[in-house]
């Protein structure tokens, strides 16, 4: 019975030690394990496969992804952030920057400009292709002069008083439409994602004046087409108490978790601890410093339980951004099996 606990747990749990991290390769493959029948079944993994929607708003979403391998979630979170593609200055025509930000600069920190324009509705600009058509780019024109304020008060020393546009933001940035793009897109609808994000700060006499052309590319080339701020997995926690925790001892259990993790209880009249939501915890291993705690608690994450969290940049909402990546894996094993029946072929 204690032996087949053990495999058990070296197969679906990965368990933290207070030295070392035990479990962490995958073992369920056929033949290593006996009385375990490991081959692929698809009837099996598409009842074991579920994906949760945990927390989604504008911009974050939290789901579970439980029932898959670790290459498969990282594969999932790898497209995510380098092979989803967005629009982004590509290309920038200074006209004339007297503003102490270099050109180069300059076009840097415009190209990090996330753009708020549907990617599905371009084309990629073919190599070579130098003004773009509508098809494949977007403009902007940036023109901001700074001057004095004839209005500031002779004492002020606030730059806000003094100054007209001395800082220079996205909503500075205006949308040059290309061919029917009018027609095509409503006013309002291609724009930065945020229009108080600070380009450059000006000086009277000062003066910016460009234009952007944004075109359609993944972040495998440049991370400025990356369409999330950050996409992230972990494993579910499994928090296990070996036995009953009680009185103070149960006080200072709770305090060595996230809060909300550990739930102390009355319970005829004593103080009772139990694992309430393992879910919140971050896993500090704060337990292992107590000699008396660290032996009665068993620390582990679940193995094909899979916790992701996706944080959009705006350009596209984040059920959509995830709806995509899952488009880009299929394409990815339509590719592998083209090419192994090209080769079977041969």
């Amino acid at each position: 019975m204690a032996a087949s606990q053990a495999v058990e747990e070296m197969r679906g749990r990965v368990v933290l030690g207070e030295f070392g991290v035990r479990n962490v390769h995958t073992t369920d493959f056929p033949g290593n394990y006996s009385g375990y029948d490991d081959a692929w079944d698809q009837d099996r993994f598409e009842k074991n496969f579920r994906v949760d929607v945990v927390h989604m708003d504008e911009n974050s979403l939290e789901f579970d992804m439980v029932g898959i391998d670790a290459a498969i979630a990282n594969a999932f979170r790898r497209i995510l952030l380098a092979e989803v593609p967005t629009m982004a200055v590509e290309k920038v025509l200074v006209y004339n920057n007297t503003s102490i930000v270099q050109d180069e600069i300059l076009a840097h920190r415009l190209g990090l400009i996330p753009i708020h324009a549907d990617p599905r509705l371009f084309e990629y600009r073919n190599q070579g292709d130098e003004d773009g058509t509508e098809i494949d780019t977007l403009r902007f024109r940036l023109q901001v002069r700074c001057t004095r304020n004839p209005h500031a008060a002779k004492d002020s020393s606030d730059p806000n008083e003094l100054y007209v546009n001395h800082k220079v933001y996205t909503r500075h940035m205006t949308w040059i439409p290309l061919g029917n793009q009018a027609d095509l897109f409503p006013e309002g609808t291609i724009r930065p994602v945020h229009d108080d994000i600070l380009i450059a700060q000006l000086r009277p006499g000062q003066e910016i004046d460009l234009l952007m052309h944004c075109v359609k590319g993944i972040g495998k080339d440049h991370a400025k087409f990356s369409p999330v701020a950050t996409a992230s997995y972990r494993l579910l926690p499994d928090i296990t108490l070996l036995e009953p925790v009680e009185g103070e001892a149960a006080e200072e259990l709770s305090r060595c978790f996230s809060p909300g993790v550990i739930e102390v209880q009355e319970v005829q009249g004593k103080k009772v601890a139990r694992v309430a939501n393992p879910r919140l915890d971050t896993f500090s291993r704060e337990i292992f410093r107590h000699e008396k705690l660290k032996k009665v608690v068993r620390l582990a994450r679940v193995r094909d339980h899979y916790i992701f969290s996706v944080e959009s940049t705006g350009v596209l909402p984040p059920d959509v951004l995830v709806s995509e990546a899952i488009k880009v894996l299929m394409g990815k094993c339509r590719r592998f099996l083209d090419e192994l029946d090209a080769v079977q072929m041969d």
